[in-house]
This record gives C-alpha cells, structure tokens and sequence, in this order.
C-alpha cells in the first residue's frame, strides 16, 4: 500500500504524506465551487458540488472527511465527493472542518454542526432540496456524521433523512477483537488509532457520546443508516457494533462487510474490482434513499 498513517513524524508530514498521494480525475464534469461560511471560531471553508443532472433542486449530502480528526482537506477527498455527488445525483457539500491536535475536541463537532445547519437553511441559495438532506463520510468523518445526526435529533433539526457511515468509528472501543485482528494492517494499525485519538480526545477514560456516538444513552428516533466497514480493518467490529445498536433501538441499517477490503478503500474505487463493487453499493443506496426508493 502506498500509505500508512502514522504518528510518528508529526502531524505536518503526516498530512503532507497524505497531500502528495497520486489520484486519479474522477468524474470531471461535475461542477465544483469553493466557499466559505460562518463558524464558531472563524470561517469554514466548504467545497460544492453539482451534478449533472437536469432535476432543478437535487437532494444535498454533507460530507465530512477522514484523517484520524487530523489529517485531510478538501483536496484528499475531492475524488470521494465527486464520487457522491456523481452516483447519488445529488448536491455534496464537502466541509474543511478545524483539526487535531491544533483544535481538539469538540472543534471539528462544533464546525460540523454549523456547516450542517447553515447547508440547511441555504437550500435555496446552494439549488438543493434541503428536505432531502443526508450525511455521509469517512473514517472519522463517519463519526462526525454519526454525531450531527444525535445532536439533530435532540435539537429539533436540521431534518436528516440518511446517514452513509464508511468504516466509522463510534464506540471509542480498543477491546473489540477486529483491533487485535487486524493490530497491523495496511493503512491503519493499532497504533495509530491510539495516536490519533490521542491528537483529538486526549486521554480520556470515558468518553461521552460527542466523540463515541455509540455510547449514547438513546439510539432510537436516528435516520436510516448504511454502514460499511472492511474486514482487515480494526475498525471493522466497531461499525459492526454500531450497526448491532442502531438496529436494536428501530433504526433501519444496512450493513455491508467488504471481507477483502482495507480501511480507506473508497480511494481505490476504479482501480481495485472488490473496492469498486463496495463504493458502488453503498453510494447506489444513497441514491434510493435520498429519492425514497425501494
């Protein structure tokens, strides 16, 4: 593999390692703006992206990136929110939200929750339906997702109709067995994840359901979920177990297990079969969500 996440170095080469990664162009023709909004602690920076599509105002996606809370831009993932966009015929507004360890926990939860508020309220403005409003992100962009779609809940709105989790962590927990399993694997290991959280969350003995969604005390009343994890992934039980709570609370969830698959593997959608089938599958259900379809 091209890339492993690691500590080690600091975050400046970690970042800049994950910066200068080849891509590909993927899906060129989907038009794409960069802006910035209002947030807690200075402007965001967003990126947007419309489809090709000739619907007047298609549903909207907040995407959240992954990167361990520390890594990432809206570069690293412009390829995966064309992807989005593209598949699911739908507006996707990428968030640029503050890292770790410069901005800890909650920095990037605040920045989420105002980008995902404001997206809400300039549906008009953005071309979008804001009815038709879904999360979707990566790794810890899935936290975040999983996170704005509680803190909506018990605040009344923004009204969120899916939630698209790739290979999230939600529970905070190093005991699950796929941590041990897969303590090495390509992309993300062990010791990274312990580094990681440590950038964001310090050291923290029990986290609350800000950082570990799947710790809160009420899971019901959440919009349906697609959850996808990989199984040499450590983060693989964790999503597993997510999807297990939700399910038991009455939330819809589709679970898929890409059994050959690594941690990060959206970025080798077009490349690998096995990630391309995966990333397909989970953006093909974003797609029938958004527009109600069986």
């Amino acid at each position: 593999m091209p890339f492993q996440l690691s500590v080690d170095e600091g975050v400046e080469t970690a970042r800049r390692r994950l910066r200068d990664l080849p891509r590909r162009e993927i899906h060129p023709e989907v038009d794409a703006q960069d802006r910035r909004i209002p947030g807690p602690a200075g402007d965001i920076p967003i990126r947007v992206y419309r489809p090709a599509t000739g619907e007047p105002a298609p549903p909207v996606v907040v995407f959240f990136h992954g990167g361990g809370f520390a890594l990432g831009d809206l570069d690293t993932h412009d390829g995966e929110c064309r992807q989005h966009a593209a598949t699911a015929e739908a507006v996707v507004v990428a968030v640029d939200y503050r890292l770790a360890p410069e901005h800890p926990y909650p920095a990037a939860v605040e920045d989420a929750w105002a980008a995902l508020t404001w997206v809400a309220a300039h549906g008009a403005e953005l071309g979008a339906d804001p009815n038709r409003l879904a999360v979707a992100g990566d790794s810890a962009g899935g936290n975040l997702c999983a996170v704005m779609t509680q803190r909506a809940r018990d605040r009344g709105g923004p009204p969120i109709v899916f939630q698209l989790l790739w290979y999230p962590v939600t529970m905070w927990d190093m005991s699950l067995p796929s941590v041990t399993e897969n303590a090495d694997a390509p992309i993300l290991d062990s010791a990274a994840i312990t580094g990681l959280s440590r950038w964001y969350a310090g050291e923290l003995a029990d986290p609350t359901p800000g950082l570990a969604p799947g710790r809160g005390a009420d899971l019901g009343g959440l919009p349906p979920a697609y959850i996808a994890v990989a199984g040499h992934d450590p983060l693989r039980d964790d999503g597993l177990r997510y999807a297990d709570l939700l399910s038991a609370a009455g939330v819809p969830v589709e679970v898929h297990n890409a059994e050959t698959l690594v941690h990060g593997y959206l970025g080798y959608a077009g490349v690998v079969p096995a990630a391309t089938a995966a990333t397909e599958r989970g953006l093909d259900a974003l797609r029938r969500a958004l527009r109600k379809e069986a």
